[in-house]
């Protein structure tokens, strides 16, 4: 007994350091591009929203959550600013109006994207690409084309944070304000009316990772200076937030890895034991065999019967009983002499045809009489009934 005390001491002792250093062991960093205010992580823009007001000291902070029609939609704006930052920037043909009508009025927009809508993209002619690649050099070097912004020597960042830029664009209407070493057009300015759009294809210049660096806040200070001092910035969360954030039911659920694996172990669980009840308890629904009309086939076995025994006379017998009960039953007429009066009565109330009515007469006088039937007459008999029957439908 004081063996296995001494095993269980020792098994809770290891049970209890496993899950401290658990509990204390450094979380790895997440590199999650998020781009959102409130986000520490590399890829957040928790520095720069802290910022923006030494930025822009006289302009009020406006976060919105909403698209950008229903942002600027019955607004009159004037003298202000728009930025969007985010890994995709989604734009309709609603939103595209409210932007043209907010910068008409003199107002101006800073996007910092990767991706383009493309109704966006066809509007202002543009391409992107990047020169990323494992085998040139681990920094990217890009500068402004102003030469009162630039210093002599370019900023360098890592080589992912600053390697998109335009590939294609309008050099008509597009005012290129940065390139990359190789003078590709990596900063671009849009005039419409009296307001400006500007295009980073880099946003993580702006992110807490890019401000970090050496050159960020110098690059990230000035590429925003293009911005006027206006009365109010309206901080764009809808694009950003619209593509992290997880709106599904089981989303507690499926953000934890534990959880996860717990509900996949009790859904296949739930699926095998509804597998195994419906073997063991389904019964096979038995075969339903449809009634079979038997008055046919009793037809057919009393006619092989009297066919056998050959007894005409009975059988004569029993149809020229069964045609008078016909005749009393439907037209109301005594049968117990078969004259000429009850012929000519059966003839005006069935409109049968008198001459029929006279031979089927005649022929029942016979078999009442007790005479042999031979098969000639017995299919005579039968014929001139059903023939009877016929006329009188």
């Amino acid at each position: 007994m004081k063996g296995y005390r001494l095993y269980l001491i020792i098994g809770t002792l290891l049970l209890v350091v496993y899950l401290l250093a658990q509990y204390y062991k450094p979380k790895p960093t997440d590199w999650t591009s998020t781009y959102l205010k409130e986000d520490k992580i590399p890829f957040g823009t928790y520095i720069l929203h802290q910022q923006i007001q030494n930025i822009f000291p006289r302009s009020g902070i406006l976060v919105s959550n909403k698209r950008v029609y229903n942002t600027l939609k019955d607004k009159q704006f004037k003298n202000s600013n728009y930025l969007l930052v985010a890994s995709q920037i989604d734009v309709d043909r609603f939103d595209l109006k409210e932007l043209l009508r907010f910068m008409n009025d003199g107002n101006h927009v800073f996007m910092a994207s990767f991706k383009l809508s493309d109704i966006l993209r066809k509007k202002l002619r543009l391409e992107s690409a990047s020169s990323f690649s494992y085998t040139d050099s681990p920094t990217a070097s890009i500068n402004f084309t102003n030469p009162r912004l630039g210093p002599k020597t370019n900023y360098l960042f890592k080589k992912g944070l600053a390697s998109q830029y335009y590939s294609r664009f309008d050099t008509s209407a597009a005012t290129v304000l940065g390139k990359n070493k190789a003078g590709k057009a990596n900063f671009l300015r849009y005039t419409f009316g009296k307001g400006s759009l500007y295009l980073l294809p880099n946003p993580q210049l702006l992110t807490n990772y890019g401000l970090l660096s050496a050159a960020g806040p110098a690059y990230a200070s000035k590429a925003l200076s293009y911005l006027p001092a206006g009365q109010t910035l309206i901080w764009d969360e809808f694009n950003s937030r619209d593509s992290t954030e997880d709106k599904a039911v089981l989303r507690v659920i499926f953000g934890n890895a534990y959880l996860r694996w717990a509900y996949y172990l009790a859904l296949g669980g739930l699926v095998i034991f509804v597998l195994f009840q419906m073997k063991r308890r389904q019964r096979i629904i038995p075969l339903i065999v449809r009634p079979a009309n038997s008055s046919v086939e009793f037809v057919k076995v009393v006619g092989k019967v009297y066919y056998q025994q050959r007894d005409n006379q009975d059988i004569a017998s029993k149809k020229s009983k069964y045609f008078l009960a016909h005749i009393r039953s439907r037209y109301q007429l005594k049968t117990v002499e078969l004259n000429d009066e009850l012929q000519e009565q059966l003839c005006l109330r069935s409109g049968a045809d008198p001459a029929t009515v006279r031979k089927i007469f005649g022929l029942i006088k016979g078999i009442g009489k007790g005479s042999p039937v031979d098969d000639k007459t017995l299919i005579l008999f039968n014929k001139l009934t059903e023939q009877f029957y016929k006329q009188v439908q």
